[in-house]
């Protein structure tokens, strides 16, 4: 009875999901006001629908009501039960349902947190998310019923949660991820709205940004818990492997960093309307092709799931109408968001123009890298991998150029810069960045010209910054300046440090790791990077849905025990899989990293053992980028109520259009 209510709450869903996604458009564009005003009550209900069928499916998991297929596909009575909680998200249905509730929840947030913003606006908003909640309700419905039976002879047990996902990361990694991905239907709906209304302005700006930046924190959050995930799961000591559905999360991601910027640029100087419209529906679409991509079955991936090819051809078609119908929208209504503020060569304007084409440049090289084999086997038959060698030869100059870029582009001023006060501004940042560039690559270990290279811009970005707080508190004395500074403005240097920790990460790590292949019997060591890793053997423990051998290595330091490791081969019962759980000691200037390979006589193993060198420091600095934009969103200018101001601004706007 309980999969039948929660299947009952989707179709109630949907239902309020047609009425918010047509009633309030067309009151906004009557005038009505009881129409608009059903927008709220709306999304509300369906929020309030969605939440009690993914409580339903959430019980039918904990229960171990193995009639309903999904539960019994993806579930076993002897699966913990925090596993049994992330598994009603491990597959495809459930994951769907998933996406359903959260865009609920981003609606329901908007309805709640947005009510100064003008009646037609908000009743814009809320209706444009309603349609893209009826597309993936009609989607989740007909084609993904999670609550589908097993009916009349249900199965005594379950198949179990694919091995790979029962792991703490893959319990936060994909509501993470979902978080980002639907949280940019938020700066989509606002971009449509001001188009219908012909409303954008600095206060359009103003009220979209912090949903972006919301939204950018999350999804930055989940590419770097995905990273993490895959390093310490996979047993093969990456962080990063160009997989075609990281490069489908990743993208948005790269798109909503310069939405970010291109929002501010309009909030500021009321320019680049145009490209952040277009820069807001990229971010959304490409989310949704990630959708597709994972869930349409052309991909092979530890990501993707293998799905019937029609749920992929649906999810298609509604991509084509999203970016058809946005685009189309955009054409016509282009005349009325075009800018005629102009500005100078040297200005923050010019700046941000160039970081948001090199981001724009980027992610089209990684979408042609993703798509092109895709392309390729479908109209011809041909298999072609794209791998690491294209994406970092084509990737890595672009962030050393917008590195370069970010530079100067916090130091520039708005409209115009002198260039001789510039050039005072970047004499001692250049000086700076070279000692420190150099005292870098001499410091971490043996010299590549790699190594140099992001020190010599790390220095550049951080001098930059430093000199630019330098002038900002210049008149008020350092710590009351300091204490002056708006929390976007700390939230921005913080991102910035954040990229700069990150790319030290990935340089360093991929130009200072030590690995080894070798078998290891008991007793016997090796000598790697400065550390002797010692040997003491296997034991075979039973856990609650697997078996496992537990290797235990001694790590020294010349005659100091640094470390015990304790690296796992396990098999899951059901599945009969195989898996490995590596042995780390996490530090915060190298990892020391063992992982289990296959059983070999005497007791011996085949083992892999690295040494990565600031590998942490990618995901540190992933998370200081996050964390600068939630600080930013702290700021009072996005809390404090303005009806008054932005009706006023909002009159203006019309009367100059």
């Amino acid at each position: 009875m309980i999969p039948e209510l929660g299947h009952l709450a989707m179709i109630l869903a949907l239902c309020l999901a047609v009425v918010q996604g047509t009633l309030p458009l067309i009151g906004a564009w009557r005038g009505d006001s009881q129409w608009m005003g059903l927008a709220q009550p709306a999304a509300w209900g369906q929020f309030s629908f969605l939440a009690f069928s993914f409580a339903c499916l959430t019980y039918a998991f904990m229960v171990d009501d193995f009639s309903v297929a999904y539960v019994a596909q993806n579930s076993n009575s002897a699966l913990p039960w925090y596993y049994k909680f992330s598994a009603v998200w491990g597959a495809h249905e459930g994951s769907l349902l998933l996406w359903a509730f959260i865009l609920a929840g981003w609606t329901f947030a908007v309805s709640i947190f947005s009510r100064q913003l003008p009646e037609d606006m908000l009743a814009r908003v809320l209706g444009v998310m309603g349609l893209i909640s009826i597309g993936f309700l009609l989607f989740l419905i007909v084609t993904s019923n999670p609550f589908e039976r097993l009916l009349p002879q249900a199965p005594m047990d379950g198949r179990d949660l694919n091995p790979l996902l029962q792991d703490f990361g893959l319990v936060v990694h994909p509501p993470m991820l979902y978080m980002g991905y639907v949280g940019f239907s938020v700066a989509f709906a606002f971009a449509i709205a001001a188009l219908l209304g012909g409303r954008l302005d600095a206060a359009w700006a103003r009220w979209s940004r912090p949903w972006t930046l919301i939204a950018w924190a999350f999804l930055g959050t989940g590419i770097a818990l995905g990273s993490w995930w895959a390093y310490y799961e996979l047993g093969w000591g990456g962080w990063w492997f160009w997989d075609p559905v990281e490069n489908a999360s990743f993208m948005p991601w790269l798109v909503g960093t310069a939405l970010i910027h291109s929002l501010a640029v309009t909030e500021k100087r009321g320019v680049f309307k145009s490209w952040t419209v277009l820069l807001a529906i990229a971010a959304f679409s490409l989310s949704l092709l990630g959708t597709f991509l994972v869930r349409s079955g052309v991909l092979t991936s530890v990501h993707a799931f293998a799905t019937d090819p029609e749920r992929g051809v649906f999810i298609l078609a509604f991509l084509l109408v999203v970016i058809g119908g946005s685009l189309t929208l955009f054409a016509l209504r282009a005349p009325v968001v075009k800018s005629q503020i102009g500005f100078g060569l040297w200005s923050r304007e010019t700046l941000l123009l160039v970081n948001n084409l090199l981001l724009v440049v980027a992610t089209s090289m990684i979408l042609l890298g993703t798509l092109y084999p895709l392309l390729l086997d479908a109209l011809s038959d041909t298999k072609l991998s794209v791998g690491p060698p294209y994406f970092n030869a084509m990737f890595l100059p672009l962030i050393g150029a917008l590195m370069l870029a970010l530079g100067v582009g916090v130091l520039v001023r708005w409209k115009n810069t002198p260039v001789k006060w510039l050039i005072g501004m970047l004499t001692p940042v250049l000086i700076t960045s070279a000692v420190l560039g150099g005292l870098g690559s001499m410091l971490f270990g043996d010299f590549h010209w790699a190594v140099l290279a992001v020190c010599l811009l790390a220095g550049w970005v951080v001098s930059a910054g430093v000199r630019d707080i330098l002038d900002k508190t210049r008149h008020k004395g350092l710590l009351k300046g300091l204490r002056s500074l708006a929390p976007s403005y700390w939230g921005m240097q913080l991102a910035h440090f954040g990229l700069v920790v990150c790319a030290l990460g990935v340089v360093l790590t991929s130009q200072q790791s030590d690995e080894r292949d070798l078998r290891l019997a008991p007793g016997e060591s090796l000598q790697l990077g400065g550390y002797s890793f010692v040997f003491d053997g296997a034991k075979h423990f039973e856990g609650p849905n697997f078996t496992s051998d537990k290797g235990t290595f001694r790590v020294f330091e010349g005659d100091k025990q640094v470390a015990t490791l304790h690296p796992e081969k396990r098999l899951y019962t059901v599945q009969q899989m195989p898996m490995t759980e590596a042995g780390i000691d996490a530090g915060f200037t190298r990892d020391l990293y063992v992982a289990l390979g296959e059983p070999l006589e005497n007791g011996a193993w085949a083992v892999r053992v690295h040494i990565k060198p600031f590998v942490r420091w990618i995901w540190l600095g992933a998370l200081m980028m996050s964390l600068g934009g939630v600080l930013s969103v702290s700021d009072k200018r996005y809390r404090v109520k303005v009806r008054t101001r932005v009706r006023e601004a909002l009159g203006l706007a019309q009367q100059g259009a």
